[in-house]
């Protein structure tokens, strides 16, 4: 009892020390915006106070939907200059959208200049804040002891990113244990003493046994899921029967939000089209004249229950990239068939951005999972067939594994965020990944290539154009998987 009294006191410290921060940010905004209102600051007029009580709460909501959506309070976590930046990005945002609305409210478009000041006090507020605020988290919550449960190799690599800071900073992997088969009371003996578990590879009664420890124990507990958790997570609970009962179904979307989500895409990529019409006139131009091949490359791509259809990219790529007939995936920096524009145009995200007619013509939408070329998937569904379960809607320019995984995330985790997207639809999710992919902009890690010799995200050698057989699960559960999702498509 006295732990859990502990933890909620933790937990209502940092809660006090974010409102801190959000209430420091908004109060910022509002003085800066009556300065904007009024050109001044001292004797101001006694009226239409409440409609700037608004406009400051109405700041406030924005900035709390974008520091969810960059993880700008994920402490202890997220490296402190990480943190600064997701501030940063989020009052950006929130501070152009909130002038964006009352300027087209009031039909009247003043320069936004004075902003920029505050801006830049913010940057310093995001500063002091975020190093104190991380210090105090890891004042309140001190390095755990860990213990790494996993099956194989694969299973351990997939947990590797948890030895980096800032996480060496909260689990110290004091223990690593292999799995093979053993029941959890063999195995249970192996959790006392630590404060946290990383679990990875283990079959499911074993796992929820040691699932149910941690919640008895009151310690942490990390699941790397199979895909079978992630398709239960959309499951729907069903009142008509006496028993608790779950159904899963096929994932469709509901006619409003189809609706609504159909507008956008054509709102917002004909929008951009034209916004961005001069950087698509010079990209194309600077493509072209660096060697004289076409500027637009097309490829073969997979959408919504297997279609395939155009997709339009930026060439980034010598024209005779794939001159030996191999689909292959890029091995970023140290390809030699980018070209110096290419490698520019990549960088910058500009290669994506001709497939915003891909958008409004209907065969993509903003979000959603990203289109894989035929030939490779081919190759991942000998030994992941369930790679196709991403096809149940339509193909995306960003989407889950996008913003959380990277260009050569494994198939398998690739297929595990995408179904995540698929559970978890709405128009706030789709609001969030979008805003979200600005944040991955800059990150280099985000377009870190496939290694040398592969040519695909699973490994394979250019000889055979063959992907690497990587035994993900148990060989029987994959064998009945296969076979039923072989079913599910033929019919």
């Amino acid at each position: 009892m006295e732990q859990r009294k502990n933890e909620s006191r933790k937990r209502f410290d940092l809660m006090c020390m974010n409102l801190a921060h959000l209430g420091l940010s908004v109060l910022l905004f509002y003085v800066f915006w009556l300065w904007y209102r009024f050109g001044r600051l001292t004797d101001l007029p006694h009226y239409g106070f409440r409609y700037n009580y608004y406009v400051a709460l109405g700041y406030g909501v924005v900035l709390f939907f974008f520091l969810r959506t960059y993880n700008g309070y994920l402490l202890g976590y997220t490296r402190i200059r990480a943190l600064i930046f997701a501030q940063g990005l989020s009052q950006f945002f929130s501070t152009a959208i909130m002038w964006f609305i009352v300027s087209l409210a009031w039909k009247k478009w003043n320069a936004p200049w004075i902003f920029f000041g505050m801006l830049v006090i913010q940057l310093a507020l995001d500063t002091v804040w975020s190093y104190f605020a991380n210090a105090l988290y890891f004042r309140l919550y001190p390095v755990k002891r860990t213990i790494l449960i996993y099956r194989n190799e694969l299973d351990k690599k997939r947990f590797g990113t948890l030895r980096g800071k800032p996480s060496e900073r909260l689990y110290r992997i004091e223990e690593e244990f292999r799995y093979d088969g053993y029941s959890f009371k063999s195995i249970r003996h192996k959790l006392e003493g630590y404060d946290a578990v990383f679990v990875a590879g283990v079959h499911s009664r074993c796992r929820n046994g040691i699932a149910k420890y941690c919640k008895e124990e009151g310690i942490v507990g990390f699941f790397l899921p199979h895909i079978g958790d992630v398709l239960m997570q959309e499951a729907r609970h069903i009142q008509s029967f006496d028993a608790p009962v779950l159904c899963v179904t096929r994932s469709e979307l509901n006619p409003e939000y189809a609706i609504i989500k159909r507008a956008f895409d054509i709102v917002s990529s004909g929008a951009a089209l034209i916004i961005l019409s001069p950087v698509l006139l010079i990209t194309a131009a600077a493509i072209h004249f660096y060697d004289g091949g076409p500027a637009i490359y097309k490829q073969v791509r997979l959408t919504q229950n297997g279609r395939e259809f155009t997709i339009y990219k930026f060439r980034s790529m010598r024209v005779d990239a794939e001159k030996d007939g191999v689909a292959r995936l890029s091995t970023g920096d140290n390809d030699d068939r980018i070209t110096p524009i290419g490698r520019f145009v990549r960088k910058c995200r500009l290669d994506e951005l001709p497939q915003l007619w891909n958008i409004l013509k209907g065969d993509m939408s903003v979000v959603g999972p990203r289109p894989e070329r035929p030939e490779i998937a081919k190759q991942y569904y000998e030994f992941l067939p369930d790679f196709q379960l991403r096809l149940q809607v339509k193909a995306g320019l960003t989407g889950y594994a996008q913003v959380y995984g990277k260009y050569n995330t494994d198939p398998y985790e690739k297929l595990e965020f995408d179904l995540m997207y698929i559970n978890n639809m709405s128009v706030i999710t789709d609001l969030q990944l979008m805003f979200a992919t600005f944040g991955i902009l800059f990150s280099k890690e985000s377009t870190e290539g496939i290694e040398s010799g592969q040519v695909t995200a699973a490994g394979g050698t250019p000889d055979n154009g063959q992907a690497e057989v990587v035994d993900y699960d148990d060989e029987k559960l994959r064998e009945e998987s296969a076979e039923e999702v072989k079913r599910h498509w033929e019919d």
